[in-house]
């Protein structure tokens, strides 16, 4: 009798936001492979039944290598899990070769730059009507020099595939003029000059931010989850949630389902908002079209949004 051949997740990325993926699935006897160029945390979940590295740096080279999995191999019909903007883009961008082999859990490019572009995440702002905090795109020192904002302001990166101390930092606050034309300066050695985003400072720590977080299918969000991030660190612009409450919010509800409605939007999707008490109003400050880092803290207030995306994948 010819061995029953049980198709599971394979994980892009070995990013921190993979462990909960992993866990998830693996618990419930999904099998699960890693894809990653190195040994990060969630490689080393006892639920990764293999590790595969990537034998190429470019995209060209990992969409090969993913089609000859399939093709040559038996990986075909396996459901690919982007856990970082890197494979996310890659996925997006490569949607029809890769769905003709997979099961994908991210959307096609032209939904997704929506949510990876922060240039383009304002911009849809500005068309829907949707509240955002004020924000400058300057293309060279020169543009940033004749730039006259309120201080204090912060730069930070509308893309934030690289991974270096500026886009890690998610932005660096900025007091006067000369401090921001030497951070100016120093961001564009490491991202493009185009990238730089100057915004304004909204007040608070992380009791006023908030993330709306849902599953969508063409813009129908499926399943959300509100959650105010009390505790984060650093203080000041949180790379990471220390302490996360569900609420609820239907000002911020309603917004983000404009914009997931918007762009038709399917898979995971997190948008970032803060409240500004000068005006009462939550502002749009972000937006992740993957699973994001404390995504495995919904499942205690019962939304387990990998296994329910590899539900959706599966019909």
């Amino acid at each position: 009798m010819a061995r029953r051949i049980i198709r599971g997740a394979l994980l892009l990325d070995a990013e921190y936001t993979a462990l909960g993926i992993v866990r998830s699935l693996g618990r419930r006897g999904i099998p699960v492979a890693i894809m990653s160029g190195d040994h990060r945390i969630a490689a080393t979940s006892r639920y990764v039944r293999r590790r595969i590295p990537w034998s190429d740096t470019s995209d060209a080279g990992r969409v090969a290598q993913l089609l000859s999995l399939a093709t040559e191999h038996t990986w075909a019909g396996w459901t690919l899990f982007a856990s970082s903007d890197r494979s996310a883009r890659l996925v997006a961008e490569h949607h029809a070769e890769l769905s003709s082999y997979f099961r994908l859990t991210t959307a096609p490019w032209d939904v997704v730059r929506w949510a990876y572009d922060k240039r383009l995440t304002y911009q849809l702002c500005a068309e829907l009507g949707i509240d955002a905090p004020w924000t400058a795109y300057p293309r060279s020192l020169a543009e940033a020099a004749a730039l006259d904002p309120e201080y204090p302001v912060i730069l930070k990166p509308a893309v934030k595939e690289q991974y270096n101390r500026f886009t890690r930092a998610k932005a660096w606050l900025v007091r006067d003029r000369g401090e921001l034309l030497a951070r100016y300066a120093d961001a564009a050695t490491l991202v493009a000059a185009g990238e730089i985003m100057v915004q304004e400072v909204i007040p608070g720590g992380g009791e006023a931010q908030f993330s709306y977080c849902a599953l969508c299918d063409r813009g129908e969000p499926l399943a959300i989850t509100i959650a105010r991030r009390t505790r984060q660190y650093p203080l000041d612009f949180g790379a990471g949630s220390t302490f996360v409450e569900t609420v609820e919010c239907p000002a911020i509800e309603e917004s983000a389902r404009r914009f997931v409605e918007a762009i038709g939007y399917s898979g995971l999707i997190e948008l970032e908002s803060k409240y500004d008490h000068r005006d009462g109003r939550y502002k749009l400050m972000d937006a992740n079209p993957r699973a994001w880092a404390w995504h495995s803290l919904a499942q205690r207030a019962g939304v387990d949004f990998p296994y329910l995306l590899w539900q959706q994948a599966h019909g």
